[in-house]
C-alpha cells in the first residue's frame, strides 16, 4: 500500500516522478497545439480552457463543499462585464480590470452564499438559479452595460499602454498562450486551496454540516467563502471568454448556461480537480464541434435528420444537442457517479494490474 507517512507528502504538487512526466508531457502538448491545428480549434480550445476555470471553480462549490449554484452564469457574465467596462470606462489596465472583475464577482458569490447557510439542496439551487436570471434581466434594461444589445470588448492589452507600454494581441493564438497561463495557475492554486485547513473544511462541511461545526468549523464563514472563491473563478473565467468572443450581450449568459456548468462539473466528476478539467472539455467539443452540425456526422447524423423530417422538424435538429447532454447526465450519474474521473481511476487500475 502506497502510504502517505508526512504531510508534505500530500501537499507536495507532484505524487510522483511519473505524475510530473505526464504532467510536463500534457503540457507541451498543449503549448504546441496552435503550430499545427487549424484557426477554429485554437478558438475552440479557447473556450475549452475558459470552461475549464470556471468548472474547476464550480467544483470547489459543488464537488467538495456539497452547495448546489445553478447562478454561475450570473457570476461568468459579472466577470465578462466588468472587465470591459473597467477597460472602456475607467481606462484601467487587462490585468487589474480583469482581477477586481473577479472580486466583485466575489464579493456577490459571499451575498448569494449568506442564504446557503439556512437553504439546502433543490432550495439553495433554485435560489441561486433566481440570481442568475436577476442578473441577466438587469444587465439588459440598463444602457450602462449595453442593453440588450450588448458590447463590444476593447482591444486585449495585456500591458500598460498609459505608460507607453501597449502590448495588444489579436490573434487567437496569441489570446490562447495568456488564457493557458491563467488556467494553470488557477487550477493549481486550487488543488493547494484543498490541501490547506479551508479545503478540508469545505470537505467536512460536505460530508456533514452538523458535524463539521460540533469540531469548530465556523459554517457561516466557510460557507459564504466557497461561494466567494467559486465565483471569483466564474468571474476570471467570464473576463476571458469575453474577448474569445470579442462581442457579447446579456442572452450569453443565459439559465441554460448555468446548467451547462453543472453538467460540466457532473460528467467529469465531483469532488476532484481533474474531473471538472475533462468535463469542460468533453461537454465543450460536444456544443461547439462534434453536435454543433449533427446531420454532418457519419451515419447517425443521416438517421437523426430522416427522423426529424419524419416525426419532428429539421429545426428542431438543433435541439439534439440537449437531448445528449440529458443523456450522459443520466448515464454518468446511473452508470459511473464519479463520473470521468471515475472511468479514469478504472483504467489506471486496471493496467496497474494487468494481465490479472
Amino acid at each position: 500500500m502506497d502510504m502517505k507517512r508526512d504531510y508534505y507528502e500530500d501537499v507536495q504538487l507532484f505524487e510522483s516522478n511519473v505524475v510530473l512526466f505526464w504532467s510536463a508531457a500534457l503540457l507541451l502538448l498543449l503549448i504546441a497545439i496552435p503550430f499545427f491545428a487549424p484557426k477554429y480549434y485554437i478558438f475552440l480550445m479557447n473556450v475549452v480552457i475558459v470552461h475549464v476555470i470556471l468548472a474547476v471553480g464550480l467544483n470547489i462549490l459543488v464537488g467538495y463543499t456539497g452547495q448546489i449554484s445553478l447562478g454561475h452564469a450570473g457570476f461568468f457574465a459579472i466577470g465578462a462585464y466588468g472587465t470591459a467596462l473597467l477597460m472602456m470606462k475607467l481606462q484601467m489596465p487587462f490585468i487589474p480590470a480583469i482581477l477586481l472583475a473577479g472580486f466583485i464577482a466575489a464579493f456577490f458569490g459571499f451575498i448569494l452564499g449568506l442564504p446557503a447557510l439556512r437553504l439546502e439542496g433543490p432550495y439553495l439551487a433554485v435560489a441561486s438559479l433566481g440570481f442568475g436570471m436577476a442578473i441577466m434581466h438587469v444587465i439588459g434594461h440598463w444602457q450602462f452595460f449595453g442593453g440588450r444589445t450588448g458590447i463590444q470588448v476593447p482591444p486585449l492589452d495585456i500591458g500598460v499602454s498609459q505608460w507607453g507600454l501597449g502590448f495588444i494581441l489579436k490573434e487567437d493564438w496569441q489570446k490562447y498562450y495568456l488564457i493557458l497561463a491563467v488556467a494553470v495557475i488557477m487550477i493549481i492554486a486550487a488543488r493547494n486551496i484543498m490541501k490547506t485547513r479551508v479545503g478540508r473544511s469545505f470537505v467536512a462541511i460536505r460530508d456533514s454540516d452538523i458535524a463539521a461545526e460540533v469540531i469548530g468549523i465556523n459554517l457561516t464563514i466557510y460557507k459564504t467563502l466557497a461561494f466567494a472563491i467559486s465565483a471569483f473563478y466564474a468571474g476570471i473565467a467570464g473576463g476571458l471568454f469575453g474577448f474569445v468572443l470579442g462581442f457579447f450581450d446579456p442572452f450569453t449568459f443565459n439559465m441554460m448556461l448555468s446548467i451547462i456548468f453543472l453538467v460540466m462539473v457532473v460528467v467529469g466528476g465531483l469532488g476532484s480537480v481533474a474531473g471538472p478539467i475533462m468535463g469542460a472539455a468533453l461537454i465543450t467539443y460536444l456544443q461547439y464541434s462534434l453536435l454543433k452540425n449533427v446531420a454532418e456526422i457519419p451515419v447517425i447524423g443521416k438517421f437523426m435528420l430522416t427522423v426529424s423530417s419524419k416525426w419532428f422538424t429539421v429545426v428542431g435538429l438543433e435541439n439534439i444537442n440537449g437531448i445528449v447532454l440529458g443523456l450522459i447526465m443520466i448515464s454518468i450519474v446511473i452508470f459511473e457517479p464519479l463520473g470521468m474521473y471515475g472511468i479514469w481511476i478504472r483504467i489506471k487500475k486496471y493496467w496497474m494490474t494487468w494481465p490479472f
